[in-house]
C-alpha cells in the first residue's frame, strides 16, 4: 500500500465495511462513512455552524437533541460511552426553542446539546454515581453542581451522562480506562479494543464519535488530557479555580477541576467560557470573575502564534523509541516556528521521581477527607470512605472482578489534613511543579508559555500545580514494532497524539489564541470510524 493509501486507510478505519458514503473531515479531505451512519450531517459539525442553522430557522434545538439522541442509540453501543440519558432532555431543548422565538439566545452555547461526566451532581432525574454501584439509586442531590448551573444558564441542553473510569481512577492500584461496575467498558471510536485512556473517557469518545457537540469532563492528574489526546479531542484542563468544584464527587481539592472536551479549540472555548463563574460554596473561584475571561471565543487568532515566545519541552521523551517519538514531532514543531512564534529549548530542573509518592499522599489524604465530606451531604446510604470499601468487598463479583481497591484501602489508613506527613507532601509538589518547575522554566528565558507533545509527565507537572493545559489533535501515529528494555517484542501499534499549550494561572486567553492558531496548521483531527482492532497494513 503506497504512503497516500495508507493515510487514506488511518482516516477512514473503514476497512470490511461494504456500504459507504462520502464525506469532508476538517482536513477538507473526501473520507468514508458506513452508509448506515444516521445524520451524517453531524459529523464535525461545530457549535458555531450548529448556532447559524438555528439563527436561520432551518434547525431547532429539538431536532438537534433528536439526533444526536439517534446517533447514541445506533452507535453507542460500539463505544459505550454514555451511560444514561436524560429524560428531560425534549423539554429543555423545547424550552431553548422557544425562548429564541420569544426573545433571543442566551449565547454560543444556547440549544447546544452536550454530554457531562457521571460524577458531576444534577438534581434532576438522572443519578450521579462516579461510576459505581454503590451510589446506584442514592437520593438525588439536593442541587446542580455549579458548573451544571452555568450551563443551564447558557441554554446548554444536557442529553445525558458519560460513562467513566469507576472513581474516576482512584480506587485501584492497577484499573481499566473507562470500566467501571455500572456502566462497563467504553471503548476508543478508532479502534474498539484500543484503551480510551480515563477517567473522562466517555467525555472524550462522546464527542469525537459526534455523539453530542461537546462533553464535559473532569481532571485530577490528567483525566482530562490523557482521554482527549487518546480520542483525537482538544481537552482543556482549567487553572484551578476558574471552575466551581463544588456539587462534582471529588479525589483531591488541591487539583480537582472540571473542564471542556470537543472536536476543535473553538467549541472547547465556546464551552468553557459557559462554565465558569464565581461560586460562593466554593472560595477557591473568588478570582475567576476577575481574573477568568467571559468569553474566550474572543481570543480565537489564526496568526496567535505570531511573536510568541514558548518554552519547548521535550525532555520527557525517553526511552529505546525516543528519537523516532521525536522525529514524529518535528514537522510540527518546525510548523510552529514558521508560524512567528520562537522556541526556547528548555529543561525543567526538579527530579519529579523523588515526589512521586508525596504526590500520592496528596490526593490519598484530601480523597478521604473531601470523599467523606462530599458522602455525607448527599445522603447516600453509604456515607463514608470506609462504608465504600465495605460495599466493594461485599460485592466483590461485580465491582472488584477486575482489578482492586488498594487506593481506597490506603486512602482509609490516612489521618485527616491537620496531619504533617500531608502538610509537608503539599509543600513539596506545590513547590517542585509550580515554584521550582513551571514559573522557573518560564521566568529563566521570559517565555510567554510552554509547548510540548501531550504527555504524562508534562499533564502531571500542570496537574499538580494547578496550572492550565490544552491539548490538541494532531492525528494517528503508527508505531512500529519493537523490543522493550526485556528484550521482549513489542508489537506495532496505533495511537492518536496531541500538541500541548501549557503555561502560568489564568493564562487561558493566550494558550487558546496559540493552540487555535496551531490547530488551523495542521487539521489534525480525524473522524472516527470504529474499527474493531488494528492490522498493521504494510
Amino acid at each position: 500500500m503506497t504512503t497516500k493509501n495508507r493515510r487514506e486507510f488511518l482516516k477512514t478505519g473503514a476497512a470490511g465495511l461494504a456500504a459507504i458514503a462520502l464525506f469532508r473531515d476538517t482536513n477538507g479531505e473526501i473520507v468514508e462513512l458506513a452508509a448506515n451512519d444516521p445524520y451524517p450531517e453531524l459529523i464535525e459539525v461545530t457549535i458555531s455552524e450548529l448556532q447559524a442553522q438555528m439563527k436561520s430557522g432551518k434547525m431547532t434545538a429539538r431536532k438537534l437533541t433528536e439526533m444526536y439522541l439517534e446517533r447514541i442509540k445506533l452507535i453507542d453501543p460500539k463505544t459505550n460511552s454514555v451511560i444514561e440519558l436524560n429524560p428531560d432532555a425534549f423539554a429543555i431543548a423545547d424550552q431553548m426553542d422557544r425562548e429564541r422565538k420569544q426573545k433571543k439566545a442566551r449565547g454560543p452555547m444556547h440549544g447546544i446539546p452536550i454530554l457531562i461526566k457521571d460524577n458531576i451532581d444534577t438534581a434532576d432525574k438522572m443519578m450521579t454515581t462516579a461510576g459505581s454501584l454503590a451510589l446506584v439509586g442514592a437520593p438525588t442531590p439536593k442541587k446542580d453542581a455549579f458548573v451544571v448551573q452555568q450551563l443551564r444558564k447558557a441554554g446548554a441542553v444536557i442529553i445525558g451522562k458519560t460513562n467513566l473510569s469507576e472513581w474516576a481512577n482512584f480506587r485501584g492500584q492497577r484499573s481499566i480506562s473507562g470500566w467501571s461496575g455500572r456502566g462497563g467498558q467504553t471503548n476508543n471510536p478508532y479502534y474498539l479494543d484500543v484503551n480510551p485512556c480515563g477517567s473522562s473517557s466517555g467525555s472524550g469518545v462522546a464527542p469525537s464519535a459526534n455523539l453530542c457537540a461537546a462533553a464535559v469532563g473532569t481532571e485530577t492528574n490528567g483525566s482530562i488530557i490523557c482521554p482527549a489526546n487518546t480520542n483525537g479531542v482538544v481537552g482543556i484542563k482549567p487553572t484551578l479555580g476558574l471552575v466551581s468544584r463544588s456539587g462534582i464527587i471529588p479525589i483531591a481539592h488541591t487539583q480537582d477541576t472540571a473542564g471542556p472536551m470537543a472536536r476543535t479549540v473553538a467549541d472547547a472555548a465556546a464551552l468553557l467560557s459557559a462554565m465558569t463563574g464565581h461560586d460562593k460554596e466554593d472560595p477557591i473561584t473568588v478570582d475567576s470573575p476577575k481574573r477568568g475571561a467571559k468569553d474566550y471565543t474572543k481570543f480565537l487568532d489564526r496568526n496567535g502564534l505570531k511573536g510568541a515566545r514558548l518554552g519547548l519541552v521535550m525532555q520527557f521523551i525517553q526511552g529505546r523509541t525516543a528519537e523516532q517519538t521525536k522525529a514524529y514531532y518535528q514537522p510540527f514543531i518546525e510548523k510552529i516556528r514558521a508560524a512567528g512564534a520562537t522556541l526556547v529549548d528548555v529543561t525543567f530542573a526538579p527530579d519529579y521521581s523523588k515526589v512521586q509518592a508525596q504526590r500520592l499522599d496528596v490526593l490519598l489524604y484530601e480523597f478521604k477527607a473531601d470523599l467523606n465530606k462530599y458522602l455525607a451531604g448527599r445522603g447516600a446510604k453509604y456515607r463514608t470512605l470506609e462504608d465504600l470499601i465495605k460495599f466493594n468487598d461485599e460485592n466483590k463479583e461485580k465491582e472488584l472482578k477486575l482489578f482492586g481497591q488498594e487506593l481506597f484501602v490506603q486512602a482509609q489508613a490516612k489521618a485527616d489534613l491537620t496531619d504533617k506527613g500531608y502538610i509537608d507532601a503539599l509543600a513539596a509538589v506545590k513547590r517542585t511543579s509550580g515554584v521550582e518547575g513551571i514559573d522557573a522554566v518560564l521566568a529563566k528565558d521570559n517565555l510567554d508559555a510552554l509547548v510540548s507533545p501531550t504527555s504524562g509527565t508534562t499533564w502531571a507537572i500542570a496537574a499538580t500545580a494547578g496550572y492550565p493545559y490544552i491539548t490538541v489533535p494532531l492525528g494517528l501515529r503508527e508505531i512500529p514494532a519493537s523490543t522493550n528494555a526485556q528484550g521482549s517484542a513489542v508489537p506495532a501499534s496505533i495511537a492518536a497524539t496531541g500538541m500541548a499549550f501549557w503555561g502560568k494561572p489564568w493564562s487561558e486567553p493566550a494558550l487558546v489564541k496559540y493552540a487555535y492558531a496551531f490547530e488551523q496548521m495542521t487539521k489534525g483531527r480525524v473522524t472516527p470510524k470504529f474499527s474493531p482492532t488494528y492490522s498493521r497494513i504494510s
